[in-house]
């Protein structure tokens, strides 16, 4: 575990460091949208300033080069060898993947009614994660690409959007919003 926070500590400081200027920037942007007649404009400005917050720093590490490469398209492959390295390194890894579109998948479905489906969160995961993905192969990064990647990134956002049900929208009713 040291070994992680020695490679990527410097981005988790970062990120909480970038906070309150993500609450800053939510506000004027919920202020722009009242004035344009958009329904619930805190919540989703909150919602899109926190789920780039909390995208970015991971997308950050995903295309950080590094000095592994390779392609890993068997389902589950990865996680069985991750099973008997150190556990640290495994915590790390599936964590990590885990944490990957899990704002996404929290906000996406408060931001919006068309995410409160499941499925569509899990669609639209694992779809920006085979991007991650191909992205990682295609720029030479030195990195695996893995389809456990997408499995653990789509699993985290679908697990994310379960804890934060109680809030997610509702359709506004026919006849309301903007024309």
């Amino acid at each position: 575990m040291r070994l992680e926070w020695h490679l990527w500590g410097y981005i988790v400081l970062a990120t909480f460091l970038c906070l309150p200027a993500a609450l800053l920037a939510a506000r004027p942007l919920a202020g722009r949208r009242a004035r344009r007649g958009r329904p619930h404009p805190a919540r989703t400005a909150y919602a899109d300033v926190f789920i780039v917050a909390g995208t970015v720093p991971w997308l950050w590490m995903i295309l950080t080069p590094g000095a592994a490469p390779g392609v890993s398209l068997v389902p589950l492959r990865d996680l069985a060898e991750l099973v008997k390295g150190p556990a640290g390194a495994a915590f790390a890894q599936v964590g990590g993947n885990l944490l990957v579109f899990a704002a996404l998948g929290a906000l996406l479905p408060i931001r919006s009614p068309r995410f409160t489906r499941l499925w569509r969160v899990a669609l639209l995961a694992a779809s920006l994660s085979v991007t991650v993905e191909a992205l990682q192969y295609g720029l030479s990064l030195g990195r695996v690409s893995s389809s456990d990647d997408v499995l653990l990134n789509a699993a985290g956002a679908v697990l994310a959007s379960l804890v934060t049900r109680p809030w997610h929208a509702t359709p506004a009713p026919a006849g309301t919003g903007p024309q």
